[in-house]
């Protein structure tokens, strides 16, 4: 029975090779042609099914613009037709296609290979950054595709590479199995990387905000660096699955804009939204009124720094080059003055991406997205006069602090002359012939004193 499905398994594998003369689709990839049959893709894949059926509401975007989301479903494709794929690599979406055909497939590259992204010519490209690379993308095509088998497959390919990956590479598959949800695979990166010794400043600048947080805090908790066995106790399933859950139901309610039910975690769940950076995420992927809505429950501190470089949201909106997050931000008293880790303040973000657009004429990370820029002067004016508010607003309340004192002290002296005077006219009143005498006197007294102190003495 096995030597039979081995057998059929090479056979359709050829007919996806050699097959092109029963071939009735065709894909176009990176400029080349694939050659399928409707029947096999059908009979393999659901989603294929409904594609050439035209019942795909929402083909994924792999395929080119079949249509719109939310209008109906487009005809299915005529007999012949040539279907350009645009997201996936020609590589992968072979890969892909063998999977389906023969229910196998390499998901590494061919030992020795070359790969623009592995250097080592004798390579055998088992845990390298080009095979990392192409499971990943393999992965997230057989997702997308919904190929539940080559996804499993793909996912224990990389649990096994991620032990002997670099640690660059690592972070790269913990970032793709948290935006998947592959939890386990998600465990096994966090485990390394919390194992890793590496320091706090560059674990927040290759991982989300909210991960390297997580990281740091575990560190803390554990002693992670002296005994790392505490680490997998604590990151097992069993002992962070609720609190993982929690944060994926504040989000996807988030995303939703759902405030109504992030306030009900929050009051019958006991969610931290600072713990869980509700407020970051918000800023990072929502709408300003979702923004908004959070900072008026209450729960959320505006200033809040997460993560060991210490960003607070108002650095991630200027980051991000958004003046709608910046301005309601600052409306909630966001500070302006904030300093990360590092001692840079959300003023200083704006000044170094408008010198790199000055100078430069482009932007590199998250702020290249969407880029315009009238966005960044808006959000460097906002700032700016933050700053100026701010440091008005400082200086007034010292100037009222200089003030008391100077009325604690103006009344001080005059109490003090008060007194004095008071002795001089109980001399006089003993000497018994001062009464002439004594307002001259004390009227002389009280010029000096008035002279020499800018006030009316008692």
């Amino acid at each position: 029975m096995e030597e039979s499905l081995k057998s059929m398994s090479m056979d359709y594998l050829n007919l996806l090779i050699n097959g092109q003369a029963f071939s009735d689709v065709t894909f176009t990839v990176d400029g080349r042609h694939l050659h399928a049959h409707r029947c096999i893709l059908a009979a393999r894949s659901l989603f294929f099914r409904k594609f050439f059926s035209g019942a795909a509401a929402d083909p994924p975007p792999a395929l080119l613009n079949r249509h719109s989301p939310g209008r109906s479903a487009p005809p299915p494709p005529s007999r012949g037709a040539v279907i350009p794929v645009s997201s996936v690599s020609y590589e992968v979406f072979s890969l892909l296609l063998q999977f389906l055909y023969s229910g196998q497939a390499s998901v590494v590259p061919q030992k020795h290979e070359p790969r623009p992204n592995c250097g080592d010519r004798g390579c055998w490209h088992t845990h390298c950054s080009a095979a990392v690379d192409l499971a990943l993308d393999t992965l997230a095509a057989a997702r997308s595709f919904g190929v539940d088998q080559l996804a499993l497959l793909t996912q224990k390919q990389l649990e096994n590479m991620v032990e002997k990956a670099s640690m660059e590479d690592v972070m790269k598959v913990l970032i793709a199995a948290r935006q998947e949800e592959l939890h386990h695979l998600w465990s096994t990166c966090f485990r390394l990387v919390a194992n890793s010794g590496l320091p706090p400043e560059f674990l927040s600048k290759h991982l989300p905000l909210d991960v390297a947080a997580n990281l740091e805090e575990l560190r803390r908790c554990s002693s992670v660096s002296t005994s790392p066995r505490h680490a997998s106790d604590l990151l097992s399933p069993a002992a962070s699955d609720h609190h993982h859950q929690k944060i994926r139901r504040m989000r996807h309610a988030l995303d939703s804009s759902d405030v109504e039910l992030v306030r009900l975690m929050v009051v019958g769940d006991g969610l931290n939204l600072d713990g869980a950076l509700a407020l970051h995420y918000a800023v990072e992927r929502c709408s300003r009124e979702v923004v908004k809505a959070l900072l008026e429950l209450g729960a959320a501190d505006v200033n809040h720094p997460a993560g060991p470089a210490g960003r607070t949201p108002l650095h991630v909106a200027a980051e991000l080059v958004s003046p709608d997050m910046v301005a309601v931000l600052l409306d909630h008293h966001a500070d302006p003055n904030a300093r990360t880790a590092d001692g840079v303040t959300p003023l200083d973000i704006l000044r170094s991406l408008t010198s790199d657009f000055l100078f430069k004429g482009a932007l590199a990370g998250p702020s290249a997205a969407n880029f315009e820029p009238n966005k960044l002067r808006l959000c460097l004016e906002l700032v700016q006069s933050a700053v100026m508010v701010a440091a008005r607003e400082a200086e007034a309340a010292g100037s009222r602090s200089s003030d008391s004192k100077m009325v604690y002290l103006n009344l001080g002296v005059s109490a003090a002359e008060a007194a004095q005077m008071a002795g001089y006219m109980m001399d006089d009143a003993a000497e018994g012939d001062g009464r002439s005498r004594r307002p001259s006197s004390s009227t002389s007294h009280g010029g000096d004193c008035a002279a020499s102190t800018g006030r009316l003495c008692i």
